[in-house]
């Protein structure tokens, strides 16, 4: 540590951050950004479901009939939303756990993803079974 740095007075967060965080101790920072990485891979998998539920609605007017389009593409859609929303309460709720050191909580987030995936692909896997009869 540098003498500017012990001179520098502790850094203090905001009132709304404090809330937020409902107290507990600074983590190590390392811990912090971990975190703040996997809320972001989260985001990026919420964003590429997203593109994913554009290009079914745009580019495969031959290939299903409205209702099957219509249908995956709002089940991607509704998956990118759920999965964006609780990657947001996870970072907050890990955040929460590493101020307080307890246990971190178990994500929600992968039930969520490996159910849609698999209703998505049943969908697929339902038309193509019947298009070909």
């Amino acid at each position: 540590m540098t003498v500017q740095q012990k001179d520098l007075p502790p850094a203090t967060r905001g009132r709304f951050s404090s809330r937020l965080l409902s107290g507990g101790s600074e983590p190590d920072p390392r811990f912090t950004l971990a975190n703040e990485r996997t809320f972001l891979a989260w985001i990026r998998t919420a964003l590429a479901l997203l593109a994913g539920a554009i290009a079914v609605e745009a580019f495969t007017l031959e290939l299903f009939v409205p209702e099957i389009r219509k249908t995956l593409s709002i089940s991607l859609l509704a998956l990118a939303m759920l999965i964006s929303t609780s990657a947001g309460v996870r970072w907050l709720n890990v955040e929460r756990a590493l101020r307080h050191r307890t246990p971190l909580p178990l994500p929600a987030l992968v039930p969520l993803l490996s159910m849609g995936g698999t209703l998505v692909t049943l969908v697929l896997i339902g038309f193509f079974i019947f298009r070909q009869a």
